[in-house]
């Protein structure tokens, strides 16, 4: 492993070769890892994901890297969440009643709709609208729409830490963050430029905001 290497969290949720070549395209090298010691030598950690939040726990678990994320955490260096990796960052997910690793207070609720047109999984494109300002959203422009796949919603203990949100019957938080953690319910890396350029603002962020 590149000890200059980003470091994307392989905890068998899939979509890592995707996320990887996005990082790629900005200029991010990134390898792939589910060594804790690799994880916590590294720069900067993408920590990614698709799939249920018991199988993804029991897997962190497992591996040790449950502990090697918390503790990475407190290094300062910057990390970034995707979908299942913001989701299993709380402290609580109704999907499987899921214990997760409380890098953030909050819970991830499963979504309810009095319109019965809207359907679970949110999939597909849908705007993202920043609430306050963070480094890794320095690109984001009125409009921007990055793509979403997910039954499941965060909602933080601290409405201080929701740094984008998205409507889709009622607004939830799309992006939320704590110190050098910051982590969005969508897919940059399956959302065309929009996000390459949050990617790209991502390899810039020193972990501060």
């Amino acid at each position: 492993m590149n000890k200059d290497a980003t470091v994307i969290v392989d905890y068998d949720a899939g979509n890592l070769r995707s996320v990887q070549r996005a990082c790629a395209e900005v200029g991010i090298n990134a390898q792939i890892s589910r060594d804790p010691a690799e994880l916590l030598a590294a720069p900067r950690v993408i920590f990614p994901g698709v799939g249920a939040a018991g199988a993804a726990m029991a897997s962190l678990n497992s591996s040790g890297l449950d502990q090697a994320i918390r503790e990475y955490l407190g290094t300062g260096k910057p990390m970034l969440g995707i979908c299942l990796g913001l989701q299993i960052s709380l402290d609580f997910s109704e999907e499987n009643s899921q214990e997760t690793l409380g890098l953030i207070a909050g819970q991830v609720k499963r979504f309810k709709f009095s319109n019965p047109a809207l359907k679970i999984p949110h999939m597909g494109w849908n705007q993202v609208t920043a609430t306050q300002p963070h480094p890794v959203l320095a690109g984001l422009e009125p409009g921007d729409e990055f793509y979403f796949v997910h039954g499941y919603y965060p909602t933080p203990d601290n409405a201080a830490q929701v740094y984008a949100t998205t409507d889709y019957e009622r607004d939830f938080a799309s992006a939320i963050g704590r110190n050098n953690y910051f982590a969005t319910q969508f897919h940059p890396e399956k959302s065309g430029r929009v996000g390459l350029r949050l990617l790209a603002a991502f390899k810039e962020w020193d972990g501060t905001c």
